[in-house]
């Protein structure tokens, strides 16, 4: 398999793990455990399985000048990323997350023209706009076009959520093609569990272990395990391979997994909106994907060439 099929493969993946995580998140918190109690739940023990598996790894010297982007990274791909999103998340609807992420790849798209002067293409516009109509279809379709539980001050947090992502994704993708993942992931995961915990620690006082269920303990391994560790390492993986932008537009792909995953277990039919939203989606992923793979048969056909 070539290695940009093994990105796009595992961009697919994670974005299927997130859109189990609106719903699985929210049984979690705010009833059992708080949200920046639930942010340190997350970070620490991803932080010790990273740990853990660069020892198996030869070690990798990090460049000074690079800390300080692994330090950015901790600090809007870890604490304020997860620190808003989970907040957010425990004041507003699962349904208002989902909707306000979409603005999630054209905030990418901005930055990276910005920062790494990435080209916006007609394609990258039209494959975006597609997903993002397709993607507000499914996700009202799934609310009855009804949005209930709703909170402003949560959809703000959500959003600035979105925009600190969407930096840690694209300062991320230079740090990617001199670093191993795994070096990258280990210190900015290390860093930001540093950053979190003077927020997590008070509230995880207050938590009462012996009332969680195990239902509840099998959502908390989920959110850390696939959620955190296994979601954030194939992200990183992919941006070796893939433009910030091409990874972000898999984000429009969680509305169609979590309509999936509902008929499957009867709580939904489909419809003719249904089909149409999702072939606006691919249509749209396939669009933003596509540079990636006509640049390399470029690249390609100049070297024989040559």
């Amino acid at each position: 398999m070539k290695a940009t099929t093994r990105a796009h493969l595992s961009v697919f993946v994670v974005n299927l793990i997130y859109a189990a995580n609106f719903s699985i998140a929210k049984l979690v918190m705010p009833e059992y455990v708080k949200p920046f109690a639930f942010i340190v739940l997350r970070v620490v023990p991803a932080t010790i399985l990273f740990f853990i598996i660069s020892w198996m790894l030869p070690t990798e010297r990090v460049r000074k000048e690079d800390k300080y982007f692994m330090v950015l990274g901790a600090l809007f791909g870890v604490a304020v990323n997860q620190l808003l999103f989970f907040k957010g998340l425990s004041l507003t609807s699962p349904i208002n997350g989902a909707l306000i992420m979409t603005t999630n790849p054209v905030l990418v798209l901005m930055m990276a023209a910005f920062f790494l002067k990435e080209h916006i293409s007609w394609n990258k516009i039209l494959g975006i706009a597609l997903g993002i109509a397709g993607a507000f279809i499914l996700i009202l379709l799934g609310s009855s076009f009804h949005i209930k539980g709703g909170n402003t001050e949560g959809d703000i947090y959500v959003f600035l959520n979105s925009v600190s992502f969407a930096y840690f994704i694209v300062m991320a993708k230079p740090l990617m093609l001199r670093y191993h993942p795994i070096t990258i992931m280990k210190w900015i995961f290390f860093f930001g569990s540093l950053m979190v915990f003077p927020f997590g620690y008070p509230e995880l006082k207050q938590v009462e272990w012996s009332a969680i269920p195990l239902k509840i303990w099998l959502c908390i391994a989920f959110v850390v395990f696939f959620v955190t560790f296994i979601a954030y390492l194939m992200n990183v993986f992919a941006l070796k391979e893939l433009s910030p932008s091409q990874v972000s537009i898999y984000i429009y792909l969680q509305p169609v997994f979590a309509t999936l995953i509902s008929m499957m277990i009867g709580e939904g039919k489909p419809g003719w909106l249904h089909l149409i939203s999702a072939v606006m989606i691919f249509v749209g992923v396939y669009l933003v994907s596509r540079q990636k793979i006509e640049g390399v048969n470029r690249r390609k056909q100049n070297e024989q060439v040559e």
